[in-house]
């Protein structure tokens, strides 16, 4: 191999032995090991903090929520590969936080996200209403460069959405892939051999073809989580069910095209979205703050990943290893 095969396969060699260390030290962390501190836990469990990005008055607050790449939780082994963009237990401890701080009077949910797992995006969404039904706390949407399927169902529990007239949105559906390489293991002689319990245990098995049957199960599956991402864009949009489904085929929208379509409220960046908060809702004079992942490995593997040429043989395996194993529902916009 050539040397930049040999530097991949290192840096991957070496993310793997601090992901298992990560993880052991999880374990002694845990109430069975005992013997370590309540601060080295909470030093541990990714915790966030408050950073001021304008000054005012502490006493009421605007908090920015930040959703920045795929929305998705994998596990510990997800959490610490991307601990520089989306970390999914950390964003429902913000969550969680904006709703208990009482000095929080309002919530900025700033999203630049291709959307995510189904599960995922409900639970935001979820937890967002919650917020709002039980602390009346008006929630206004800043949309990034993209905020697309998975990224608008969470945005659609927002009172008022801003985006730009380039920014990327819409993509509402349900997808699910899987990779078939029955014919390349047939060219090859390898056999996947599968023992299972029921007919459809091995469902999306990459070395045989699909049946219809197990599409049309599949097919349901995404049809039920359509017809609850169609029901969440009507009620956050106040649009008639009929008319969101003519608009919700999977298609991307710019933000001119969205906001024709009433899926967007405003032009604007986030800036313009905390200026018509502060105006709307009396809070001239609010101190802003951002929420920050502090992960204690954040720093270290931005730096690592930042330095290393996205189309790299190191920045793919990265991507492999923090990808999920199995086919999953989800809205996002693959492209």
């Amino acid at each position: 191999m050539n040397r930049k095969r040999w530097t991949a396969l290192a840096i991957a060699a070496a993310l793997f032995v601090i992901s298992v260390l990560v993880q052991a030290v999880g374990v002694l962390l845990s109430d069975k090991a005992g013997g370590w501190s309540e601060s080295w836990l909470a030093l541990m469990e990714s915790p966030f903090s408050e950073e001021v990005i304008a000054e005012g008055d502490p006493l009421k607050k605007i908090a920015v929520l930040e959703v920045n790449g795929v929305i998705q939780d994998a596990g510990e082994a997800e959490s610490f590969l991307s601990s520089s963009q989306y970390n999914h237990q950390t964003f429902l401890q913000m969550i969680k936080q904006a709703k208990e701080d009482q000095n929080v009077k309002a919530i900025i949910l700033h999203i630049n996200s291709p959307g995510g797992g189904v599960a995922e995006s409900a639970e935001i969404y979820d937890q967002l209403m919650k917020l709002k039904k039980k602390t009346n706390k008006p929630i206004y949407v800043s949309m990034g460069a993209m905020a697309a399927s998975g990224g608008y169902y969470i945005a659609a529990a927002g009172d008022k959405i801003f985006a730009s007239p380039e920014t990327i949105t819409g993509s509402i559906g349900v997808i699910m892939q899987s990779v078939n390489y029955e014919g390349l293991a047939k060219k090859y002689g390898v056999e996947l051999v599968t023992i299972k319990s029921g007919p459809y245990k091995d469902i999306m098995n990459p070395a045989r073809k699909m049946t219809e049957a197990e599409r049309e199960i599949l097919q349901q599956l995404i049809n039920d989580s359509y017809d609850a991402f169609v029901d969440v864009v009507a009620k956050g949009r106040k649009l008639p069910e009929d008319t969101v489904r003519k608009l919700a085929d999977g298609r991307i929208y710019d933000g001119r095209q969205a906001k024709a379509l009433r899926l967007v409220d405003e032009f604007g960046y986030l800036d313009d979205a905390i200026a018509a908060l502060k105006k709307e809702h009396h809070l001239t004079g609010a101190q802003v703050v951002k929420y920050v992942n502090d992960a204690p490995w954040s720093s270290l593997f931005e730096m690592v990943s930042n330095r290393m040429k996205p189309d790299s043989e190191a920045a793919g395996l990265i991507r492999l290893l923090s990808r999920p194993s199995s086919p999953r529902l989800m809205y996002l916009y693959a492209e």
